[in-house]
């Protein structure tokens, strides 16, 4: 699933594309794919507005039209979006297609279909997609090691879980959480009641400077994103313990650990982290 450094990606790429363009009109092919309000009432009541601005929360992505109404939609795992020519192949599994009055289409593609959409008039208040019941941007000056340790530091749930509830940060993922947790050399299992004021404010400190890391890595040009179809863009060959177990550790040299944690993999080194010293 992209998680924020991606989601913040596309927001960057696509916006420049999508800004004062006129929405003409819209194909669904996949009605599920809206879900909120109906197919038909999403596709009529966007016909003719004009986009003026998109904006991130968290994983989602909201378009700003001209005229205070506006849509959000979350791609979850497969979805992927795309500003094209209106000549351009299009892609197996595309849901949705809005033609542009520039002469371009913004085109939603979805293998596994669990990427959704919703529609809000202006004033109206978005109760339906989730994005109400997030917590605090990472890079919120709220978002500080006494707002954490309020939060976590009676809970003996693990600091990896910690990282992944979007109630208390949105937008970080499995991905991020690995390489935030290696970066802050805390032992992801470790539960959070157990961490000291100085291991909060280092945890914070990486935190945005993980993100910001890989927000800078993932930097594409609208013409990289087309011919990598909105997915081939993404920082793996940047990742230092993600996907990398059973490799060495890019610090010491130990060997990497794969583990489960509430049901998600993860992966971190036991060295770096602590484990071998019984944290």
């Amino acid at each position: 699933m992209p998680e924020l450094p991606e989601i913040e990606t596309i927001k960057r790429v696509l916006l420049p594309q999508m800004k004062d363009a006129t929405i003409k009109t819209l194909t669904v092919k996949r009605p599920e794919v809206i879900a909120y309000p109906t197919a038909g009432e999403f596709c009529k009541r966007l016909a003719g507005q004009k986009i003026c601005d998109v904006n991130r929360r968290g994983k989602f992505l909201t378009v700003l039209l001209e005229s205070g109404d506006s849509f959000t939609l979350h791609l979850r795992m497969t979805g992927c979006l795309l500003v094209t020519p209106s000549d351009y192949p299009a892609e197996k599994h595309t849901h949705i297609v809005f033609e542009l009055d520039n002469g371009n289409e913004i085109r939603f593609s979805d293998t596994r279909r669990f990427g959704r959409f919703w529609f809000f008039q202006n004033g109206e208040t978005d109760s339906y997609s989730g994005i109400d019941k997030l917590g605090l941007e990472p890079f919120d000056r709220r978002l500080t090691s006494e707002y954490l340790k309020d939060r976590f530091g009676t809970r003996r749930k693990s600091i990896k879980e910690c990282l992944l509830d979007q109630s208390a940060i949105a937008g970080i993922g499995n991905i991020y959480s690995d390489e935030i947790l290696f970066a802050a050399k805390l032992l992801p299992k470790r539960p959070a009641n157990t961490l000291i004021i100085d291991e909060w404010q280092r945890l914070i400190s990486k935190i945005s400077e993980v993100l910001i890391y890989f927000i800078e890595k993932n930097a594409v040009t609208p013409e990289e994103y087309l011919q990598g179809k909105g997915q081939e863009y993404r920082n793996t060959p940047f990742l230092r313990v993600y996907g990398n177990d059973d490799k060495p550790c890019p610090i010491c040299g130990e060997l990497l650990c794969k583990t489960v944690i509430a049901g998600r993999s993860c992966v971190y080194c036991p060295t770096c982290q602590g484990e071998t010293e019984g944290i």
